[in-house]
């Protein structure tokens, strides 16, 4: 939100500037001077001056005079109390109508339920710090995602609990010039999780299926995808950085369909939040988890023990692959999908070896 306009107080300013009133001149005898023929001094007003500046002794007074530099007038600090005030004003007004149209239903979401408003005022305000202050996230090839129409981002998947596809969004947001939004593609657990459930549809997110994907490259947005899923996300952390089978290559299908380019994306940082060092698999089956994770923290320290590591992220995006230049029936061309999935594949672990050479720390 832009600072109110600060309006400074003139009341100070000196009144000796160029619209001061001339000082009288005492007349004699109506000769224009004294009765001895002399002039008379001219007198300035009280808090005046004269009505032009006195040339210097020895100076020629036919030569023209600089003129003085009125001083710039300062800013009040009643102005700019409220300057402040007023901002803060408006913050407050600004929340008081969100709230207001939150109670009285006056905003709008997409048929797959995402909230704009929502997520920009709320959630996006909440991850924020996390990503820039916690994590300290670095975002590198940016200029690779385009500003307008489809696209469909690929991605790395670890770290125990997805956090690095919130992080993601924050990125993409955060650093587009377009301010453009990521759409998620989430695993059924999330949309069966109460609370979860809800505030993923608010956030963007939709099932991972092909339909919902083609529906929203379509409609021109930005698409995330982590092809690893559960394979990914809770491995031990002995295979950290190792990417896992991208399953059969739908997102390739889906992508040759709505014509959108492929982004490659790597995260380096989301492995070592909660090192996975043993998964509980009989309470997992128990709770209806794919793994129940077992950390140097959890359970042992309890809720403590949920508490991420800070660590360094880097996020980087590749060159697009595009695949509007393929003909209808490629989308169902095995070999093709299979050969676009690699690509994708070693491009992205290409680049996470990359990064972790380039990397000085884990935390810094």
């Amino acid at each position: 939100m832009a600072d109110a306009k600060v309006i400074p107080f003139d009341d100070d300013r000196s009144r000796s500037g160029g619209g001061s009133r001339p000082a009288r001149r005492r007349t004699g005898s109506g000769s224009g001077g004294r009765g001895d023929g002399s002039t008379a001094p001219v007198s300035a007003l009280p808090g005046g001056r004269l009505p032009g500046p006195s040339p210097e002794a020895g100076a020629d007074p036919k030569e023209p005079q600089q003129p003085q530099e009125t001083p710039e007038p300062r800013e009040s600090p009643v102005g700019e109390a409220r300057g402040a005030d007023g901002g803060w004003d408006r913050r407050i007004a600004g929340g008081l109508a969100f709230l207001r149209r939150r109670v009285t239903g006056d905003y709008e979401v997409d048929e797959f339920g995402y909230d704009k408003e929502l997520t920009d005022q709320v959630l996006m305000s909440a991850l924020r710090p996390l990503a820039d202050k916690y994590f300290r996230v670095e975002v590198k090839g940016i200029e690779n995602i385009p500003s307008e129409g489809g696209a469909l981002i690929v991605a790395n998947h670890s770290g125990t609990l997805p956090l690095d596809g919130l992080m993601l969004q924050v990125a993409v947001h955060d650093n587009h010039p377009a301010e453009r939004h990521l759409r998620l593609l989430a695993a059924d657990l999330v949309f069966h999780l109460p609370v979860v459930n809800e505030l993923a549809r608010k956030a963007g997110h939709t099932l991972a299926c092909a339909e919902d994907a083609q529906r929203l490259l379509e409609l021109g947005e930005i698409v995330g995808v982590m092809p690893e899923g559960f394979k990914g996300i809770g491995k031990p952390f002995g295979d950290r950085y190792k990417l896992q089978r991208f399953g059969r290559g739908g997102f390739v299908s889906t992508a040759l369909r709505a014509g959108a380019p492929i982004v490659p994306c790597s995260i380096v940082g989301a492995e070592e939040i909660y090192p996975m060092i043993g998964n509980a698999k009989t309470l997992a089956r128990l709770l209806g988890f794919p793994y129940f994770p077992i950390t140097p923290t959890f359970p042992w320290l309890g809720p403590l023990g949920a508490v991420p590591l800070p660590t360094k992220w880097t996020i980087q995006f590749g060159e697009p692959i595009p695949t509007d230049g393929y003909p209808p029936e490629a989308a169902e061309d095995p070999m093709l999908m299979f050969n676009l999935t690699d690509q994708v594949r070693e491009q992205i672990q290409h680049t996470l070896y990359k990064l972790l050479v380039q990397r000085r720390s884990v935390f810094f």
